[in-house]
């Protein structure tokens, strides 16, 4: 910047004499020529398409520093060998931290000194012939290859990357419905939601979502099954009171069903969700089916106590997923 363009406008501004070139300069007083500004050359003038031509040949540059990048450093940032990566990254880090705690320590005037120097040196012929020598090119390209080497052996042997998958746990909801004129209970869907009285799904009308047989429940995108079998999830209270799920009778022994409440309790919950002011009176008090609504908002119950419930039930199944990795990954 001040050498190639603030040195070489101000002597345009302050410029020789030109009628005695035997006269020194003087760059005292007021300027005595006005800024140079570089102008648009015409677009069909010799200026125009040698301009054209430097900028292309600019491109190219770029473009070959570019690939020579891709080639060189992404195969050690991209994490494709993800221990030469970590390791990379836990050395720049390393640095970072080191830059940022000892940086008031070092002499950094000293070592801009010497680094000039040495740049300043390293142009002279005798250094240059030294320097490309091939035998001081082959004795270092040699120090590379081994040191490369090493640190091969070093991420191979101390750089543990094997890690199991991510696992998780996914559920589905078995849910049933009653049919009072044969008094049974019909296998419905298997959904992802429990299908609870006060879901926005009940609320507004709309049916449930899911699939009929156990067989057709996938797991979700990304990942694959790990266990074999679904598993009967034997709290039920637990994922009830999770959900926060009013309005049904929870079942503490046998098969772990979740009933629904008959409709005027649920309702009378409902209505003591959306008032605060008279909720305490209203749970307090006594419906007019003849049992008073629990005050969590679900009961507990046994296999035998099938009376007073509403026309679902669910209960929870339980399986554990892996993350599955793209085809791509290496």
């Amino acid at each position: 910047m001040l050498f190639w363009v603030m040195v070489p406008s101000f002597l345009a501004r302050h410029p020789a004499s030109s009628n005695d070139p035997r006269v020194e300069p003087s760059y005292r007083g007021p300027p005595m020529a006005p800024p140079s500004r570089v102008k648009p050359a015409p677009e069909m003038s010799k200026d125009f398409f040698r301009n054209m031509r430097d900028l292309q040949n600019s491109m190219e540059d770029f473009s070959r520093l570019h690939d020579a990048a891709n080639e060189y450093i992404t195969p050690y940032t991209n994490f494709s060998d993800e221990g030469t990566s970590s390791l990379l990254f836990i050395g720049l880090f390393g640095i970072s931290c080191s830059a940022f705690i000892a940086s008031g320590l070092v002499p950094w005037k000293f070592v801009a000194l010497v680094a000039g120097w040495v740049c300043t040196l390293s142009g002279h012929p005798e250094a240059q012939r030294i320097m490309l020598s091939s035998i001081n090119l082959s004795q270092i390209q040699q120090r590379i290859e081994n040191l490369q080497t090493h640190l091969m052996n070093f991420v191979q042997h101390d750089v543990i990357l094997g890690e199991p998958s991510e696992a998780r746990q996914v559920e589905i909801f078995e849910l049933q419905k009653f049919h009072s004129s044969s008094e049974t209970w019909e296998s419905w869907l298997f959904s992802p939601s429990p299908f609870d009285p006060l879901s926005p799904i009940r609320i507004a009308g709309d049916r449930a979502k899911g699939t009929q047989f156990f067989e057709d429940v996938s797991p979700p995108s990304g990942w694959v099954w790990k266990d074999k079998k679904w598993i009967l999830d034997l709290f039920s209270r637990e994922w009830v009171e999770q959900r926060m799920i009013y309005g049904v009778e929870i079942e503490t022994e046998g098969e772990r069903w979740v009933y629904d409440l008959p409709q005027e309790e649920v309702a009378q919950l409902a209505d003591a969700q959306q008032t605060t002011t008279t909720a305490k009176g209203k749970k307090n008090g006594k419906s007019k089916g003849g049992r008073d609504p629990p005050k969590s908002g679900w009961e507990e119950g046994g296999p035998g106590a099938s009376v007073g419930r509403g026309e679902w039930r669910r209960r929870r199944w339980v399986r554990m997923v892996e993350r599955r990795p793209s085809p791509d990954a290496g």
